[in-house]
């Protein structure tokens, strides 16, 4: 018998989301077939089985959250063996389940517990509660907002009757027995809610925003991440920005022209496309710009790996051009729209947005004149690209119209410094602006 365990599909992941089955109790399957579908922060993956055999039981349910990695989630009767003898290899499970008594002064609402049938909530395993908790010592199962809102009425959680899951004490119960009425009205969107969400609550109304007056939407994987990763930017990092104006008619124009020619082929590019590939090759031209900061020292890339940011549902995600100086206007735009469109579906692989040595992010398309990002740790800078649009230029000593773009280039200061930045967007500015020479 072997235990199938939640894979960490990338170094920094600790738990997952087991979002779909592909397999039931009973399945043959054989190393390579792709049995499960996890969620990470950032994308939805395939798990393969690596052995053959036959599935004897599943013991995480599709859709439960917060799966640690290395957690057991299925067994698998390898080839040869017998899937019959399952109940039996549990049966030492059973002798040992007296250890596992003492579990309720210590699990939280949420913890995995080992049982003879696998493993399953705490709530789903140990016994509810009742009103002579208190007395008996045994766990009062509620959510950690109603411990808190509870010890603020001074009210006794063994006293209240749960209406959540498995006879769980929530916020609506604790609010009903201060109040003495009926459920409010905002409870079910809180009911669920985490020590982060208590504290967030708390902070609010600290604030002067009353209770009830807002609805709380759980943090996701992707959004904690995103905090996390840019508050940690944005405190580590020292960084400063640079703008520069580019006008961009004469690549509209060859825009359009490579679009005609490229029409029987279905495939369009777009003005990120060629910031993409003029940023690459500035890269190349301005290698000081292409690195990174770590302790041991400069990392400083052999290729302009650009990472494009992408808005997908709850957050955004940073899929990879790799090797973008090397690759043609047609097929950073083939694969752009391949990446932005699986980032959407989050069936991206780890690979295809993990690391990167520069990143673009473009919001033009939605009217923004001009922003600066924040860095995407470890890349020593971030390209922000702002709406091109119809202003007036002087040239030649002659008042002008043109289409101008604004770029914003901030810089990670312990790597790229403002003479290197400027000199980065020197060598940008002119391939933007004569898009021919990106053809060369």
């Amino acid at each position: 018998m072997t235990d199938i365990l939640m894979p960490a599909l990338s170094p920094t992941m600790e738990e997952g989301v087991l979002a779909k089955w592909h397999v039931k109790v009973g399945d043959t399957v054989k190393a390579g077939d792709v049995i499960a579908e996890i969620e990470t922060d950032k994308a939805t993956m395939e798990v393969e089985a690596v052995d053959e055999g036959t599935i004897t039981d599943i013991l995480v349910a599709e859709g439960s959250e917060g799966v640690k990695v290395n957690t057991p989630i299925a067994r698998l009767a390898e080839e040869g063996g017998s899937a019959a003898p399952a109940p039996k290899a549990a049966e030492p499970a059973k002798a040992e389940a007296p250890k596992a008594a003492p579990a309720p002064a210590g699990h939280e609402s949420g913890d995995a517990v080992a049982t003879p049938d696998g493993i399953k909530s705490a709530e789903a395993v140990l016994p509810k509660t009742s009103g002579t908790a208190a007395s008996t010592g045994a766990r009062v199962f509620s959510s950690p907002l109603a411990r808190r809102l509870a010890k603020d009425a001074g009210l006794d959680l063994s006293t209240l009757k749960g209406t959540g899951p498995h006879g769980r004490i929530v916020k609506a119960d604790v609010e009903a027995a201060a109040k003495g009425g009926a459920r409010p009205a905002a409870a079910p969107a809180t009911t669920a809610a985490s020590g982060i969400e208590a504290r967030k609550v708390q902070s609010l109304a600290d604030m002067g925003i009353p209770d009830g007056s807002y609805d709380l939407i759980p943090l996701d994987g992707m959004r904690k991440a995103i905090a996390r990763r840019m508050v940690g930017s944005i405190q580590n990092v020292p960084h400063f920005p640079l703008f520069i104006d580019v006008e961009i008619d004469a690549l509209l124009a060859a825009r359009a022209k490579v679009n005609a020619m490229l029409e029987k082929s279905g495939v369009k590019v777009s003005v990120n496309d060629f910031v993409i590939k003029a940023a690459a090759m500035a890269l190349k031209l301005v290698p000081e710009a292409n690195a990174s900061y770590s302790p041991e020292g400069i990392a400083m890339h052999h290729n302009a790996d650009v990472a494009m940011a992408v808005a997908i549902d709850g957050g955004l995600i940073t899929p990879i051009i790799f090797k973008a100086e090397t690759k043609s206007l047609s097929q950073i735009a083939v694969e752009s729209k391949d990446l932005a469109k699986r980032a959407r579906d989050k069936k991206l692989k780890p690979e295809e947005f993990q690391g990167g040595t520069f990143s673009v992010s473009n919001l033009g398309m939605f009217g923004i004149k001009a922003f600066s990002s924040i860095i995407n740790e470890p890349q020593g800078a971030i390209m922000s690209v702002g709406a091109g649009e119809q202003r007036p230029v002087v040239k030649n000593g002659q008042l002008a119209v043109a289409t101008v773009m604004t770029v914003t280039l901030t810089c990670d200061h312990r790597v790229v410094d403002g003479a290197t930045g400027a000199r980065f967007l020197q060598a940008f500015k002119p391939l933007i602006e004569d898009p021919v020479t990106m053809l060369a």
